[in-house]
C-alpha cells in the first residue's frame, strides 16, 4: 500500500480510503467488521464515515456506521493509534430543530456522539458534510478550532463545498487566526468531472488540500455492471438511485464505459481497477473513498494502487470523459 501526506499537513494517509456508508445497510455488522479487517491487512489505514450514516434505512436512527467501526476497534484487530478516522457533522439526526446543522450547538454535541459511537477520544479528520447557509462560516470555524485545541480533533476538513465556500473559510480562517481545513471530499469520477475541475482543482492545488474524493465507481456504473440498454441488475443501486438512472440515459457516460472496458481487457484489469488508477494518477488526488459492501469488491477495488497507467491511457481516459463549458 502506497501512503500520501493528507495534502500539506504531516497526517499520512492510504492511497484507498475505506468508506463506510454501505456499513448497516448493504453491508450487516459481521460483514463489515470482514471488510474493515481485510483492509487494514491489506494496509488501509484511513477510514471514513459521517453521523448520520445509515439514518436512510428504515428503523436506523444514524450513527450505524460509526458504531460498528467503534465496535470493530474494541476488536483489537488495529489499535486506535494505527487508523486514520474521519467523520463528517452537518446532517440531520433528529427531528428538533437544532437536531442539524453546522451551529457551535450542534457541533459541541455531534462530536461527543461521534467519540462515544466510535469508542475513542480523538477524531482523526473532522469534517463538514455540506454547508449551512445558516450559520456563520466564523462561528462554524470557532467551535472546530476549539475541538482542537481541546484536542478531541486533530484536523479539520469540508466535503460538497463549492468553490467560493471553501474560498471564504480558507480566508476567514486565516484572517482571524482559526484551524484551517487540510482536505476537500468532492463527489469526483471519470464522469461526474466538471463540479470538481472547473475551479476546486485549481484551489486545492493553490492551497494545499488533500482531496478524497467520493463515489469514485459513480456508484457502481462504472464498475461495468450495467449494460446499455438492459434494465439494472435485481437488488442494485441502480433501481432506486436517481443518480444512475441519470448516468445511464447519457450517451456520454457510455462512451467512458466502453473507453473503460477496451483499456481494462488491454491491461488485463476490471474496469473498477482503471477508473481507480486514473484517479489515483491524478495531481490533485491523494485518496479516493472507496464503498465495498464484501470481500470480493474490496479485493477488486485493491487491484487499482498497484497498477499505473501510461500517459497514453491517462489521456485517452480523460479524453472520453471531458466535459466542455457551454
Amino acid at each position: 500500500m502506497e501512503y500520501r501526506n493528507l495534502g500539506s499537513c504531516g497526517l499520512k494517509v492510504s492511497a484507498l480510503c475505506l468508506g463506510s456508508m454501505q456499513f448497516g445497510w448493504t453491508a450487516d455488522e459481521a460483514t463489515s467488521h470482514d471488510v474493515l479487517t481485510a483492509a487494514f491487512e491489506a494496509g488501509i489505514q484511513f477510514i471514513d464515515t459521517a453521523d448520520i450514516y445509515s439514518r436512510w434505512v428504515e428503523g436506523n436512527a444514524g450513527g450505524v456506521a460509526e458504531r460498528i467501526i467503534g465496535n470493530w476497534l474494541k476488536k483489537g484487530v488495529a489499535r486506535r493509534e494505527q487508523v486514520v478516522i474521519a467523520t463528517k457533522v452537518r446532517g440531520p439526526m433528529g427531528e428538533a430543530v437544532n437536531d442539524q446543522g453546522l451551529s457551535r450547538r450542534r457541533i459541541l454535541l455531534a462530536v461527543e456522539a461521534s467519540l462515544r459511537r466510535l469508542g475513542t477520544d480523538y477524531i482523526d479528520l473532522y469534517q463538514l458534510h455540506w454547508p449551512d447557509d445558516e450559520t456563520p462560516i466564523e462561528e462554524t470555524l470557532r467551535a472546530l478550532d476549539d475541538l482542537v485545541h481541546q484536542g478531541k480533533v486533530r484536523y479539520v476538513g469540508c466535503s460538497n463545498f463549492p468553490a467560493w465556500r471553501l474560498m471564504q473559510a480558507l480566508w476567514t480562517a486565516d484572517r482571524r487566526g482559526l484551524t484551517a481545513f487540510v482536505s476537500l471530499q468532492p463527489h469526483y469520477n471519470l464522469i461526474h468531472r466538471a463540479e470538481y475541475e472547473r475551479e476546486l482543482e485549481a484551489v486545492c492545488l493553490e492551497y494545499g488540500l488533500g482531496v478524497i474524493p467520493y463515489s469514485p465507481l459513480a456508484g457502481g456504473f462504472l464498475s461495468g455492471k450495467y449494460r446499455r440498454g438492459e434494465a439494472p441488475p435485481a437488488g442494485s443501486r441502480g433501481e432506486s438511485s436517481g443518480r444512475l438512472k441519470a448516468y445511464m440515459q447519457a450517451s456520454r457516460s457510455w462512451q467512458v464505459l466502453d473507453v473503460l472496458q477496451e483499456v481494462a481487457r488491454s491491461r488485463g484489469a476490471t474496469t473498477s481497477q482503471i477508473a481507480l488508477a486514473w484517479l489515483l494518477q491524478r495531481e490533485s488526488i491523494t485518496s479516493p473513498i472507496i464503498g465495498p459492501r464484501n470481500l470480493e469488491q474490496l479485493r477488486d477495488n485493491l487491484g487499482a494502487v498497484d497498477l499505473a497507467l501510461s500517459a497514453a491511457e491517462r489521456e485517452r481516459l480523460s479524453e472520453a470523459g471531458a466535459w466542455r463549458e457551454a
